[in-house]
């Protein structure tokens, strides 16, 4: 057996193998690219319906929204309050089910509360577990099952498809400039049948799809295996491990009535221009536990979190992405480098595209090797 006849049985093996998975993630990985712009055009409770001049105290928010919440048993963890007039606050709340279910759905209930800040109207009480985009994002993260299983899962089928881009790359490769023209661009002709334009869809398209396939699968392993998370951070720290310290609040302080609102008010004063606000609020039963605030720009570069003292309201640490260490710079950029967003809205279409291309290689590749089986036992039976 030659060196690409090995290769092409690798190839194909593997492909077959992981071929449905993914497919799976490529059409899954396609709908999800432009979550963040759909969301508030398909969901209207994003709004309010009228502006006023003035919003209600974010405490009071929080207590509208608790009272409001149809499930006692869930626990209040935190919220989002965009930078925009007329968008309404989300307030989240969280129940752990079982750790060991199945699926997702099982292990956990998670609720979003959608509150006017001016009249404190909910306007829509979600079960985040069945949004659209959640399940969307579920089914390409773990096929919708516990992480436990689904990750290694899904981890496998991308290390696969990495081995299959290689070996397609290494098959793709032309002996001549004559064969490199037939592999760089499409030369149909009215006479082309589907067989050789299913064949260069496969081959043409997959060459030109490589790097970001590539960029998109390696970045996507960061989710699905931790010690690969751990040993890219690792490597990206020169060989160290980093690991923050944890701050707390300081319980000599202690006073019931957290200041919340006076948290929110430092962090609208010191990011005026920020597109929103995260606020991770601490369980009543964890007295050393902070405020986590989190601050997002249009620019990930922007992007600072801050840790205030529960009681105090006073800032404890604030890590600005130029605070992070190497691996944690990659990390926290890594979502961008997925879905595409660090290059802006072209890099969403970049990866759109590129996503929808892996989709299709499983199928160009299945129709290739059917043909190609279909053929022989055809010239065997006509050789009888």
């Amino acid at each position: 057996m030659t060196f690409k006849k090995l290769i092409l049985k690798i190839h194909l093996w593997l492909g077959l193998a992981s071929g449905i998975i993914v497919v799976i993630l490529g059409i899954t990985g396609c709908l999800y690219s432009f979550e963040e712009e759909l969301r508030p055009i398909v969901h209207d409770y994003y709004y309010v319906d009228q502006v006023k001049e003035k919003k209600l105290p974010l405490s009071q928010i929080i207590e509208i929204a608790k009272k409001a919440n149809k499930n006692p048993k869930e626990s209040i963890s935190g919220c989002r309050i965009l930078n925009e007039d007329n968008r309404t606050v989300i307030v989240w709340f969280y129940e752990e089910l079982n750790p060991d279910a199945f699926w997702y759905w099982n292990q956990y209930q998670s609720t979003y509360l959608y509150v006017n800040p001016y009249s404190g109207v909910v306007k829509k009480q979600e079960n985040v577990n069945f949004e659209f985009f959640v399940f969307v994002r579920m089914l390409h993260q773990t096929l919708c099952l516990n992480s436990k299983i689904g990750d290694p899962i899904t981890g496998t089928a991308t290390i696969i498809f990495i081995i299959s881009l290689i070996t397609g790359l290494i098959l793709w490769w032309p002996k001549n400039k004559q064969a490199a023209k037939q592999r760089f661009w499409f030369q149909w002709k009215d006479s082309t049948k589907w067989k050789r334009k299913n064949y260069d869809l496969h081959n043409i398209l997959g060459f030109y799809s490589m790097f970001f396939a590539l960029l998109i699968a390696l970045t996507g392993l960061v989710w699905a295996f931790q010690s690969y998370d751990k040993g890219v951070q690792w490597l990206f720290n020169g060989g160290k491990t980093f690991k923050r310290e944890k701050v707390v609040s300081d319980t000599t302080q202690y006073i019931k009535n957290r200041p919340l609102d006076k948290i929110y008010a430092s962090v609208k004063q010191s990011h005026p221009d920020a597109k929103s606000y995260y606020m991770f609020l601490p369980k009543e039963t964890d007295s050393l536990a902070t405020y986590n605030t989190f601050i997002r720009y249009k620019s990930r570069f922007d992007d600072t979190a801050t840790d205030y003292d529960q009681y105090t309201a006073k800032p404890l640490r604030t890590i600005k992405y130029k605070d992070k260490s190497n691996g944690e710079k990659f990390r926290f950029l890594n979502y961008d480098l997925h879905v595409g967003s660090i290059l802006g809205f072209p890099g969403k279409v970049l990866a759109f595209f590129a996503s929808l291309i892996c989709a299709s290689l499983p199928i160009t590749g299945f129709l290739i090797w059917w043909g190609r089986n279909n053929k022989k036992k055809t010239l065997a039976t006509n050789n009888k």
